[in-house]
């Protein structure tokens, strides 16, 4: 049986927790669900833990590849997901970066730390840089990242960027929606799988 190619892959960031609203989980779902069930094949940081192994293992449930990409320092603290369709183990985060980014048609952010906001950032700066021109979206449900898009604005007022640069990223409240705009913008026109009776 030969493996069918993805219809199109979206590399996610997430948090490697769960955050304390049970909101967090449902999201990470949504996108994984969605993923899976219209052919796609998830790019992510390869964690079992958190918003991250929610996303992955959704995907995998509703029919989709998952790609992880682990540093070998967080694989060796047991944090790899070796359930993944292909697991990547790399030298450093750099290296970790680099792939997923090259290998996804699209980003996505959903909520998640430190971490997170530095993988959004880096591709988001990559693209105005013009390294890529593939579509960034941020899923904002339930307010998460208004305080970070305030903070951007006022950036933009104190003369350091300009709305252009907010305009490369797309923002969303609504995980389907998003998800569709961000894979259409990349080029794909995602369809939802019929199931054969």
């Amino acid at each position: 049986m030969t493996k069918s190619t993805p219809a199109f892959s979206i590399c996610v960031y997430c948090g490697s927790k769960p955050g304390n609203k049970p909101g967090f989980a449902q999201l990470a779902e949504q996108v994984g669900t969605w993923i899976g069930s219209h052919g796609g094949q998830l790019i992510y940081g390869g964690g079992r833990n958190g918003l991250m192994g929610l996303v992955a293992e959704a995907t995998m449930a509703a029919g989709g590849a998952v790609v992880g990409i682990i540093p070998t320092a967080l694989v060796e603290k047991e944090w790899a997901h070796r359930g993944c369709t292909e697991l990547h183990v790399v030298d450093t985060m750099h290296e970790r970066k680099r792939m997923m980014a090259d290998k996804a048609d699209a980003f996505l952010a959903l909520p998640g730390g430190i971490g997170t906001f530095e993988e959004l950032f880096e591709v988001w700066t990559w693209r105005q840089l013009g390294y890529h021109d593939k579509p960034v979206g941020i899923l904002n449900s339930n307010g998460y990242y208004d305080g970070l898009m305030d903070f951007v604005a006022q950036v933009v007022q104190d003369g350091f960027m300009a709305n252009w640069q907010i305009d490369l990223v797309t923002l969303g409240t609504e995980p389907e929606a998003l998800l569709q705009s961000l894979v259409q913008k990349a080029g794909f026109s995602p369809q939802a799988k019929v199931e054969l009776l």
